[in-house]
């Protein structure tokens, strides 16, 4: 069976480079080692490597292999240091996306407002080894400022507009990555904090349209 799903994974991959013209090997090598099917519901293990989102429960998805690809690279292209660095993720979902950042971060903290989602992407990464994966339990809009500032923001649901303590847990050259707009069709940003003399701006690029769930707040 791990054979099939290692065959998947290949074909997957193929997909990604071939179809899309995704060309950073790095990415495009960490997503043959993690295995997908091991975050998404037994049921949906046969697409888990289709290229399409699959249905995590609690009205969540995760997102399509080639959408993780691509905000992988987005978030990474940049840097020169990668394993020394801290990344924020803002919706851990099941796991899968904060499992393939532990191969390019040496810190992983992620954060998730749906508590049954939180528990089970926690079970998955301890499960599977991911050791410098940090979970915590609520609203994704306020970042984790105990572990603040961070060299990397995600933000893995569509955002009407980013929060600004995020802006602010960022640090200065720091890149956060994020799908921005309104409605269904969010347009994939990517901000990079600069300083201007004595004033921190964040600098903005755009990456074409993509399909999110929309970002879930805590409930008050």
């Amino acid at each position: 069976m791990d054979g099939n799903f290692q065959k998947s994974r290949r074909e997957m991959v193929k997909i990604i480079r071939e179809d899309y013209g995704f060309k950073d090997e790095r990415v495009l090598e960490v997503l043959l080692k993690v295995p997908r099917h091991e975050f998404v519901p037994k049921k949906s293990r046969n697409i888990a490597h289709d290229d399409t989102p699959v249905d995590i429960g609690y009205g969540q998805t995760m997102s399509q292999p080639y959408t993780v690809a691509e905000m992988t690279n987005l978030l990474i292209a940049k840097s020169e240091k990668l394993k020394a660095e801290r990344v924020l993720e803002v919706g851990t979902g099941s796991g899968y996306q904060a499992a393939i950042l532990s191969h390019f971060f040496d810190e992983v903290y992620t954060v998730e407002v749906i508590p049954q989602l939180s528990h089970l992407a926690r079970n998955n990464l301890s499960r599977l080894g991911y050791k410098n994966v940090f979970t915590k339990l609520g609203s994704g809009e306020w970042g984790w400022k105990k572990h603040a500032p961070f060299d990397a923001i995600i933000v893995t649901a569509g955002v009407d507009k980013v929060p600004q303590e995020l802006f602010e847990q960022l640090k200065v050259r720091g890149i956060l990555v994020a799908p921005v707009g309104k409605g269904y069709d969010k347009t994939m940003t990517r901000y990079t904090k600069i300083k201007k003399l004595r004033k921190e701006e964040m600098k903005k690029e755009e990456f074409g349209t993509f399909h999110f769930v929309p970002f879930v707040k805590e409930k008050r």
